[in-house]
């Protein structure tokens, strides 16, 4: 309330224009900017083939996701949403994915979330989307956002409604249970989509007005289009990875958001640069977060005497 939020830290001056589109802008549905990212595969290719000799199986959503984490960590401002016409910080780094418990129609979807502070190499982004989905794909497998879906859908219509315009509420005035934004797949950096999975093109998803998922990139299968060749004489045929990239323009100006794009392609073309470990640069903390702390250090420095 009045500014404050479990799941990020109020940005005080910036871009005075940004708060005002925020104003005129309330939906994030009305903010929305697609952008399609094409990545020649040569340098995916070699990176995959080469891990492979190691006894590591990486796919491409694999190194995207590595790629977007890596982004956000050196790019902060596009972390960021917008709540209520006001801008927050986001604490960590979230990315949501759907994933279908089995190939065939009919089956059943389930969401997962994953949380990084940035500093994930790309054997550590991948080591965790294998551990989630190995423990949600299945038609026996049942999680935590699973299991809150499937309570709502127990209510009548009407009531439904009331409960969701009831929690977008809380959420806009900052009174949202803390562990509601832990289960909600809504409450993310980024929400991922792989369409590459059932054969399919990208596409532009739109963004939720429910939560805070400030950007929604969707994994196509490859295309072989014709390129300018490096020493500029003539083209040749490559295998293209697309990405359609839809994101909240309210987040931070579009030189930010264009040369943030340009780090996750840059990723995407010189993987190698993923395998080390990123320094980050923690958000500083909040007055109430700062007094915890103070009030933690004291506990235990009277339990030591």
């Amino acid at each position: 309330m009045f500014g404050r939020r479990s799941d990020g830290v109020l940005v005080k001056g910036g871009d005075p224009m940004l708060r005002i589109t925020s104003a005129i802008m309330k939906y994030r549905y009305d903010a929305m900017v697609n952008y399609l990212l094409e990545v020649d595969c040569e340098g995916l290719d070699k990176f995959i083939a080469q891990e492979r000799k190691n006894g590591i199986s990486f796919s491409y959503m694999d190194i995207a996701m590595a790629a977007v984490v890596r982004m956000y960590a050196e790019r902060p401002e596009l972390n960021r949403f917008t709540m209520n016409t006001r801008i927050y910080d986001r604490k960590g780094i979230s990315i949501s994915l759907t994933v279908k418990k089995s190939l065939r129609d009919g089956a059943d979807e389930t969401t997962i979330k994953l949380e990084f502070d940035g500093s994930e190499n790309i054997y550590q982004v991948k080591e965790k989307i294998d551990s989630a989905i190995k423990s949600n794909k299945g038609t026996d497998k049942v999680n935590s956002t699973d299991k809150t879906a499937k309570l709502l859908m127990r209510l009548p219509p009407f009531i439904l409604k009331l409960a969701v315009k009831f929690v977008m509420f809380l959420d806009r005035h900052g009174m949202i249970p803390k562990k509601l934004i832990k289960l909600s797949p809504f409450h993310a950096s980024c929400y991922f989509t792989n369409m590459k999975s059932i054969s399919t093109e990208y596409v532009f998803h739109h963004l939720y007005d429910f939560g805070t998922v400030g950007m929604f990139a969707g994994l196509g299968k490859e295309v072989v289009k014709p390129v300018a060749n490096k020493d500029g004489d003539g083209t040749h045929n490559a295998k293209i990875l697309q990405i359609g990239i839809t994101i909240d323009e309210r987040i931070c100006d579009g030189l930010y958001y264009a040369r943030s794009i340009k780090r996750i392609k840059n990723y995407l073309t010189d993987v190698d640069a993923l395998k080390e470990n990123f320094e980050i640069n923690p958000l500083p903390l909040s007055k109430k977060e700062q007094k915890r702390l103070k009030k933690e250090e004291k506990k235990k420095a009277k339990n030591k005497n």
